[in-house]
């Protein structure tokens, strides 16, 4: 079959380097340069490796993804980094067992409390009873109020904003349940890694139009898509099958055809936006050599540091400190649209406590952001979860929403893509 994928991050990737093997031809559109979706990267002057706009890691059991990488000769550094909390402007490592048993911030029946809560998250492989539950009353409930107000309440509300009221202990499930204390991270970056998958599939004949924006998507005996490329030419594609890999607001924006009950559907799957501020210091910002560290004090404006280079060797960025702040936003809210000068100035009350003497390091810095990153999954989000299977015969769905009860993540993207693959190789 001739197979039309809309959307060139990891879940189109997978989609196409699979259907390739199945012998069908296949050509992928994406608006964005270069591959990757929310896991793209770029390059500064002097560095030799990639750099993602948003940050990335992957766990060690996170099999799909680490097969692909394997199955295409890719190399992935792992590595034990140091995530740590930041609360009443101190730093404390908690990333074990035994760092959660000797946290000094709560006392030995609250550290007890909340070690076996999390034990009993980790290793419960049944999500689907957990749907039903709100993770804030039962995390308040279980955990006790001192371990709940001082640790996990303020980065629900920092990540989840309004919405942290309504979020299924699913998500929490999923955050707890599958993380693993080693990382894993794709040699030269993850716009390297992408890069790889598309000259893997460019060697299968697959073809690739970046910078191509989907005017519209229609329906009939076949699928055509009508794009539109960086220069302003119009083209119309005719496929017998289109897979698309958009956020559910972006799919009902290019097709049309889609009945009103159909849409209404995919207009209650609400989510937030990713903002992401990059700082290029001579020197760490964290100096215990943290990788992670999550901000918990309600209301920051910021919800986590992240210091790449305490994981990644700063030699293949130029011998600079990268660092990560980071924020999930509404699409709507005033940091979406805030110059980086200003948006380093909000953000600058929270970065002086961790540490004061940053701005003398400091070489440049950048923002990016994304309009969708965050699904919100609130109890009961099976029920809402798109099908595969769309109105439009010819026409699939396979987005960020849809990788529950997991959460968002290239591996599941990877996951996403094979599915996909093979119900339309099977169509």
């Amino acid at each position: 079959m001739k197979i039309g994928i809309i959307g060139a991050g990891f879940t189109g990737l997978a989609a196409a380097y699979e259907l390739q093997k199945k012998g069908h031809s296949v050509t992928v559109f994406e608006r964005d340069q270069e591959p990757g979706g929310l896991a793209v990267g770029y390059k500064e002057k002097d560095w030799d490796w990639t750099l993602e706009k948003h940050y990335h890691h992957w766990f060690t059991n996170d099999n799909f993804v680490l097969n692909l990488a394997r199955e295409i000769n890719h190399h992935v550094i792992i590595k034990r980094p140091k995530t740590s909390v930041f609360i009443k402007g101190k730093s404390y490592q908690l990333d074990s067992p035994k760092a959660i048993l000797t946290f000094s911030q709560l006392s030995l029946i609250d550290r007890l409390r909340m070690s076996i809560v999390l034990a009993f998250l980790r290793f419960n492989p049944f999500w689907k009873p957990l749907e039903k539950i709100n993770a804030i009353r039962f995390l308040s409930k279980t955990m006790g109020g001192r371990a709940f107000s001082l640790l996990w309440e303020p980065q629900l509300r920092n990540k989840m904003g309004k919405y942290a009221q309504e979020i299924s202990l699913v998500w929490f499930w999923t955050r707890i349940n599958k993380r693993t204390p080693s990382l894993a991270y794709p040699e030269g970056g993850f716009l390297t890694f992408a890069k790889h998958v598309v000259e893997e599939i460019k060697k299968q004949k697959g073809t690739f139009y970046f910078q191509t924006e989907i005017v519209e998507l229609t329906d009939s005996d076949k699928a055509t898509v009508k794009t539109k490329n960086a220069k302003g030419k119009e083209e119309s594609f005719i496929f017998d099958r289109v897979i698309v890999t958009l956020p559910s607001f972006l799919f009902l924006k290019i097709t049309p055809q889609l009945p009103d009950d159909y849409r209404n559907k995919l207009v209650r799957l609400r989510g937030l936006g990713a903002s992401n501020m990059i700082l290029r210091l001579t020197k760490p910002f964290l100096h215990d050599g943290t990788y992670w560290l999550s901000i918990c004090e309600r209301d920051s404006p910021v919800m986590v540091v992240v210091q790449h280079t305490n994981l990644i060797d700063k030699k293949h960025f130029n011998n600079e400190h990268l660092l990560y702040v980071g924020n999930y936003l509404e699409p709507t809210s005033p940091e979406f649209t805030m110059t980086k000068e200003e948006l380093l100035k909000h953000y600058d009350s929270t970065l002086v406590k961790i540490n004061p003497d940053y701005k003398k390091a400091l070489i440049s810095y950048r923002v990016f952001r994304a309009p969708f990153a965050q699904p919100i999954v609130p109890t009961g989000y099976s029920k809402l979860l798109p099908a595969f299977i769309t109105p439009l015969k010819n026409i699939y769905l396979a987005n960020i929403e849809q990788v529950y009860p997991w959460d968002r993540g290239t591996n599941y993207a990877v996951e996403l893509g094979q599915k996909i693959a093979r119900i339309v190789d099977n169509s």
